[in-house]
């Protein structure tokens, strides 16, 4: 008798101690493809590991089907434990589930990033630059930001996010942390444009703050013909019509700007 009250304070303290090393861990909604370990204290032969079907549901012992689907882990272990007790199979049921490998939250990476797909939330709190990580982060035409898209409390979210701001500023607290069903989407950089007597002339992506004068260096400066004080900038105004004027090298490039580098006099 005394053995087994020790084995049961053991068992206690060994669940306190995971659920205090990983307090949200039992606040996980389970999903379809999440494998998960069920044990019953004191009973070995009802420790199973299962995943969780497309329906939600996992077949245990004695019991059948059970749906755990969208239950967290604490409401899933509540559930398989009443039903022990109902049926009359275990008095008092004490059950622990462990989560072995989240599959069942999938977030979408899409657009200018090296690997895009759909990738797990294998771990929990899982932030927005760690799966921008895992899908190999943005390519050479990728913007600094990212627009993150899914559903909050049932209803639609979005948040744009500044990728280098959150380490440049230390604006960490903007990193999200992702949600299963979240989409992830990488636009293309804004890019100026110049020609003319430029010696590189083509599309560059705009880096943060750059000037004119910064972009005809991009370009390569003039040719030898060309002056960096005979320029024409040509950019849309609020009606969307294009507007033509020479440019102070100081002044800052915008997205779609066009430079055109005009001949000297003489």
């Amino acid at each position: 008798m005394i053995r087994r009250f020790i084995q049961f304070l053991i068992c206690l303290f060994l669940v306190g101690a995971a659920q205090a090393a990983d307090p949200v861990n039992t606040d996980y909604p389970l999903g379809a493809g999440d494998a998960i370990r069920v044990q019953v204290f004191q009973n070995p032969d009802l420790t199973i590991e299962a995943r969780v079907s497309e329906n939600g549901a996992i077949n245990y012992p004695l019991i059948g089907s059970v749906g755990l689907g969208g239950l967290s882990i604490a409401a899933a272990e509540k559930k398989i434990a009443d039903a022990l007790s109902k049926g009359g199979f275990v008095k008092q049921p004490q059950v622990n589930i462990i989560l072995v490998q989240v599959r069942g939250n999938q977030v979408a990476v899409l657009g200018q990033v090296n690997r895009p797909g759909r990738y797990p939330l294998e771990t929990l709190n899982t932030r927005v630059s760690d799966m921008l990580a895992t899908a190999g982060g943005s390519n050479q035409l990728g913007d600094d930001m990212v627009i993150l898209s899914g559903l909050r409390n049932g209803k639609p979210f979005r948040k744009v996010i500044d990728i280098p701001d959150l380490y440049l500023a230390d604006k960490t607290g903007e990193n999200a942390v992702l949600a299963g069903g979240d989409t992830i989407y990488v636009h293309r950089a804004p890019v100026f444009y110049i020609f003319g007597e430029a010696q590189r002339p083509g599309s560059y992506r705009i880096e943060r703050g750059m000037t004119v004068m910064q972009a005809l260096a991009l370009g390569g400066g003039p040719t030898p013909r060309g002056s960096d004080s005979r320029l024409y900038l040509h950019r849309k105004n609020s009606a969307g019509a294009v507007d033509q004027r020479s440019p102070q090298l100081t002044e800052a490039v915008q997205p779609n700007d066009v430079i055109y580098v005009r001949e000297r006099i003489f």
